[in-house]
């Protein structure tokens, strides 16, 4: 068994060393992960420059471009056979509902499925002012979810995001399998002015709610329980094809 490991935490990130010892007793790991922290560039390709990589030991790179460019970079050129599985993370902080969009470490993972490669996302979700992050219980999560995806593989094209409480083991309620919330942010816009006098902007505000229903990941995960959602490369709306085509629009 070949493992992939990346995130968007970048190569020296304390989570990623965490997944490393976690998923070794399963088979060959290979780490192939962003040179500097790459949050939320979802699942961008680095295009118009070039690419380095500085290798961090044996089976160990990183690369000066994003969670994606990382993962097709491995699959493509730096390992020398094609993984069994690739994981990204342990992330630190949670990637719950509509955080799937923005995020690298779910977008390393998809990249994965993208190549026909089963892959898992892991994310521990840490509040603001947590003071001992549990890593072990990510690692507990991760691994009895990774050893069920090496028994029965996922289908074509599947990507299994893990979101884990930030409690000790033994206070983890369970794991549950839950869609994905509608995570709202509260909207924040920074202007403010450079020593030169031009105008620049920070943007994004803190968490406000989840919507949707109690049972989807982002509602559960903030109850205590590690939430499992099974995500799909297709992005089809399949439910509203016929309303599309009632639309009178094919021609």
């Amino acid at each position: 068994m070949r493992i992939l490991l990346s995130n968007d935490d970048g190569i020296e990130a304390a989570g990623l060393e965490a997944l490393e010892r976690a998923v070794a007793p399963l088979g060959e790991v290979y780490t192939v992960a962003p040179a500097t922290e790459q949050s939320a560039k979802s699942h961008s390709f680095t295009m118009y420059e070039p690419l380095r990589v500085i290798e961090y030991g044996p089976r160990r790179w990183a690369v000066t471009g994003t969670p994606a460019d990382a993962v097709y970079l491995a699959v493509h050129g730096l390992l020398p056979v094609m993984p069994d599985l690739v994981i990204s993370g342990i992330n630190r902080g949670s990637n719950l509902g509509t955080d799937v969009l923005y995020s690298g470490t779910v977008a390393a993972a998809r990249e994965g499925a993208a190549n026909d490669l089963p892959a898992i996302a892991v994310s521990l979700h840490v509040p603001d002012g947590s003071r001992e992050l549990h890593w072990e219980t990510a690692m507990h999560v991760a691994v009895r979810v990774a050893q069920a995806v090496i028994d029965a593989p996922l289908a074509l094209g599947q990507v299994l995001n893990v979101n884990v409480p930030n409690v000790p083991l033994a206070a983890l309620k369970g794991l549950r399998v839950a869609p994905l919330a509608r995570r709202r942010y509260a909207p924040m816009v920074k202007e403010s002015v450079d020593p030169r006098g031009k105008r620049y902007y920070w943007i994004g505000g803190p968490h406000d709610r989840f919507d949707g229903e109690a049972g989807a990941d982002g509602p559960l995960c903030l109850s205590g329980w590690a939430t499992l959602t099974p995500m799909s490369l297709d992005m089809t709306a399949h439910d509203a094809l016929a309303a599309v085509r009632a639309l009178g629009l094919e021609s």
